[in-house]
């Protein structure tokens, strides 16, 4: 079911102490002020049991950052996607570029962790983006449409009627640029009209395509107004409750 969506992506932050002091600090911000949109924050695998009793499950969700594309076994390091189920999380945040770039996750790679991931009752949030190079050659579109492709076209329309997509232009993320409100909505566009050519419009209409890159209190509003923008994965300014709140509020 379509909805409007903030993730938080706390990536590689915060002590256990920090992590569960930061949730409590939202979830009170947001008893105070109703949020209209599903809030989620995505925390490190060792603070995913505690987040999830901090806060109320019926203002904000819970999202692993990753796991595992195996089901079980001698894998030392790895967390399951059956594990981040045991934690009470509902959310795994799949394929993000940091992933892709620093530990070779590929689209072969990530189709295993979406379907261990739905097969364990888990909603993904998926990243798709292209690199600064990809977008200055005009293959930003071409990108996109093959990640989506190979990792997830396998699916059934059912299946894929559970997947989240996030769009992260990863020539935003973390440096201050932003795509323009043109950019994310011409490419949003796009990747709804790319799930329309496999699933029908219906799925594609249903579909949640969150915009990832840079986005602050200061430009969500605008991001958001987009028809094909349903919200957003945060990095840093998840990291601070009130710069957190400032893009919830957008909606």
């Amino acid at each position: 079911m379509r909805q409007n969506i903030v993730a938080g992506n706390w990536k590689m932050n915060n002590t256990l102490e920090e992590g569960v002091a930061l949730a409590k600090e939202v979830n009170e911000i947001l008893k105070a002020n109703k949020p209209n949109c599903q809030v989620v924050l995505g925390a490190p695998f060792i603070h995913l049991t505690e987040v999830v009793k901090t806060v109320d499950a019926e203002l904000v969700g819970v999202a692993a950052q990753n796991c595992s594309d195996k089901v079980s076994g001698a894998y030392t390091g790895e967390v399951s996607a059956s594990m981040v189920k045991s934690t009470g999380a509902q959310y795994v945040i799949l394929g993000h570029s940091e992933r892709r770039a620093y530990y070779g996750e590929t689209n072969a790679i990530l189709k295993e962790k979406t379907d261990l991931t739905l097969a364990n009752g888990l909603t993904p949030i998926f990243c798709i983006g292209e690199v600064l190079e990809e977008r200055e050659s005009g293959k930003h579109f071409e990108v996109v449409k093959e990640q989506i492709e190979e990792a997830l076209f396998h699916l059934s329309a059912e299946e894929f009627g559970k997947v989240v997509l996030a769009y992260e232009p990863v020539w935003a993320i973390g440096t201050g640029k932003t795509a323009s409100p043109e950019q994310a909505q011409e490419i949003h566009a796009f990747i709804r009209q790319t799930l329309a050519n496999k699933y029908g419009a219906e799925v594609a209409n249903e579909t949640s395509i969150l915009y990832g890159g840079s986005c602050k209190p200061s430009n969500a509003k605008e991001l958001f107004a987009n028809p094909d923008v349903d919200g957003g994965l945060i990095g840093g300014a998840s990291l601070k409750a009130e710069d957190f709140h400032g893009i919830i509020a957008a909606f």
